[in-house]
């Protein structure tokens, strides 16, 4: 199955750069069938990365303060707001342009699994993350590869 990975975020904003980090080093165990991104692009701008892949994983940040920093959720694309409905600084989210994608005729992945990583601080100029989270990077780099390696999206163990 041809997969990509998309590490998103800001790289000189502390924890908001984790999923770059994430999707870094997964890019260092150059697994196969996989090609990894990294990113600071969002919304509409995505489309020329994902198009023509089978599955897609997005690694982002969130700030929900509800659990400890370096926490793991996984996420349904439903689970994105609508941009219809919430204002973004980005223009579109990613929901909503893959869903204009797929309006296009676009040859967008039939799988799209969304991995966002609880952060502390996303309002700090610094090139890595705080320690909460940084200390967290090598587990979730360890789940989110298990995972690809099953070949079929899965829920977090």
């Amino acid at each position: 199955m041809k997969t990509l990975i998309l590490g998103v975020g800001n790289p000189i904003l502390t924890d908001d750069s984790v999923g770059i980090c994430v999707a870094n080093e997964i890019k260092k165990l150059s697994l196969p069938n996989v090609e990894v991104i990294e990113t600071s692009l969002a919304g509409i701008s995505l489309l020329e990365y994902i198009v023509g892949y089978e599955r897609l994983i997005i690694i982002d940040s969130i700030k929900t303060e509800k659990e400890a920093p370096g926490t793991l959720y996984k996420l349904k694309l439903e689970d994105i707001g609508n941009s219809a409905t919430t204002s973004y600084s980005h223009g579109i989210n990613i929901r909503t342009a893959i869903g204009l994608g797929r309006k296009l005729g676009y040859k967008i992945p039939k799988i799209i699994e969304i991995y966002a990583i609880e952060i502390k601080d996303n309002t700090t100029f610094g090139e890595e993350c705080t320690p909460a989270v940084k200390s967290k990077i090598p587990g979730i780099v360890d789940k989110i590869t298990k995972i690809i390696k099953s070949d079929s999206p899965q829920h977090l163990p």
